[in-house]
C-alpha cells in the first residue's frame, strides 16, 4: 500500500532552502524502498511506475541546484533504476554525475566538503555512495562511504552508543539517530570485510544497535527522544532502527536472536499506525537542532509524510530479504 501510495502523488516533495533547490531526499528514498520492494515481490510493473516517475521528475524539469548534500542525493533514484534493469543510460550518467560530484571538493581529512557532521549525512552520503558501489562494483565509492562513515563514529558517537542531534542539541532525537543507523546499515552491505574501515564502522553499528535494544518500549516502539520515558512514541525513526536491526540479523552482524524480535515487534507495532490507505501516522515533522528538550517534546505530527514512507518500505523490503 505505501508503494501505491507512492507512485499515486501528483505532486512531488521539493527542497527549497537558501541556495539549494532540488527534489526532496525524502521522495528519493521513498523511492529507493519501493524499489527495493519491487525487487523482492517481482512487481515488475512498480518497477516500471517508478521508472515513469522519475520521466516525470525530468519532464517537469525539477532544477537541481547540486554540490550540496541533500541535493545530490537524489542521484541513488536512477542509479536504483539502473541496478534493478529499469533504467536508460542517461539516466545511469546523471546519478554518477552526482555521485562523482559530491566527492569533488574535500577537506583537509579527506572526506567530501559536503559531510557537515550532522548526523543525517550518515545515510544522505553513505546511500548515494553504496548505491553507486552496487550499481558500478568501483572501490573509489565503497572507500568513500567507509571512509566518511568512520570519522562520523568516531566524532559524533556518545559513549552510550547514540548520537546527539548535533554540537547544540544534547538529544537523542529518533529520526536523527535513525539515519544513523539505516546509514551504517547501508554502508556495511557494501564495504569488503577486509576493507581498512570496516571494523570501525561495524563497531559503531554494533554499538548502537545495542543501545537501541535497551530503550525499545514495550509495545515494540522507540520514541520521539530515545531516552526519556515521557516522549511519545514516533514512527519513522522506530521504521529507521527496525531496519537497520533487520538487516543486521539477516547479514549475521547481529547474533542475538533479540534483534531479530526487537524488529518483528516493531514492524507489528507500526501496523497499528497504518491507515487503509497505508500512510503512516505519528511522523515527527522536520526538526531543526535546539538545546531546549520542550522543543523535541512538543513537534507536531504528520500522516504519510515521506520521511516515515521511506523506511517503512525500506523495512518491508528488507524483511522479504531485498538488500
Amino acid at each position: 500500500m505505501a508503494a501505491d501510495d507512492l507512485i499515486s502523488r501528483q505532486d512531488f516533495a521539493r527542497y527549497d532552502v537558501d541556495e539549494v533547490h532540488a527534489l526532496h531526499y525524502a521522495e528519493a528514498a521513498a523511492a529507493l524502498g519501493a524499489l527495493r520492494y519491487a525487487e523482492a515481490t517481482g512487481d515488475d510493473a512498480l518497477k516500471g511506475a517508478l521508472a515513469d516517475r522519475w520521466q516525470r521528475i525530468l519532464d517537469e524539469d525539477i532544477p537541481n541546484t547540486a554540490n550540496h548534500v541533500d541535493a545530490n542525493l537524489i542521484g541513488l533514484y536512477p542509479l536504483a533504476l539502473a541496478r534493478m534493469g529499469a533504467g536508460k543510460p542517461e539516466w545511469t550518467e546523471w546519478g554518477l554525475a552526482l555521485a562523482d560530484g559530491q566527492w569533488e571538493d574535500l577537506t583537509e581529512d579527506g572526506l567530501t566538503a559536503q559531510a557537515r557532521y550532522w548526523i543525517d549525512d550518515v545515510w544522505m552520503i553513505g546511500a548515494l555512495q553504496a548505491e553507486a558501489y552496487r550499481l558500478t562494483e568501483e572501490p573509489r565509492y565503497a572507500d568513500r562511504a567507509g571512509r566518511m562513515a568512520a570519522a562520523y563514529v568516531a566524532a559524533l558517537q556518545e559513549p552510550n552508543g547514540l548520537f546527539h542531534h548535533g554540537p547544540n542539541a544534547p538529544f537523542f532525537w529518533g529520526r536523527g539517530n535513525g539515519w544513523v543507523a539505516a546509514g551504517l546499515a547501508e554502508v556495511l552491505t557494501i564495504l569488503p570485510h577486509d576493507h581498512p574501515d570496516y571494523p570501525a564502522v561495524m563497531a559503531g553499528y554494533q554499538k548502537m544497535m545495542a543501545a537501541l535494544l535497551q530503550y525499545q518500549a514495550e509495545d515494540g516502539m522507540w520514541r520521539q527522544l530515545i531516552d526519556v520515558e515521557e516522549a511519545w512514541k514516533e514512527t519513522s525513526g522506530t521504521a529507521m532502527f527496525a531496519y537497520a536491526m533487520t538487516v543486521g540479523a539477516k547479514e549475521g552482524w547481529l547474533d542475538d536472536p533479540a534483534y531479530a524480535a526487537a524488529s518483528d515487534k516493531a514492524w507489528d507495532a507500526l501496523q497499528t499506525y497504518l491507515t487503509p490507505e497505508g500512510r503512516l501516522e505519528n511522523v515527527c515533522v522536520g526538526t531543526g537542532q535546539s538545546q531546549d528538550i520542550a522543543y523535541y517534546l512538543e513537534r507536531p505530527t504528520v500522516i504519510g509524510d515521506l520521511h516515515g514512507q521511506a523506511p517503512l518500505l525500506w523495512l518491508a523490503a528488507a524483511r522479504l530479504g531485498a538488500r
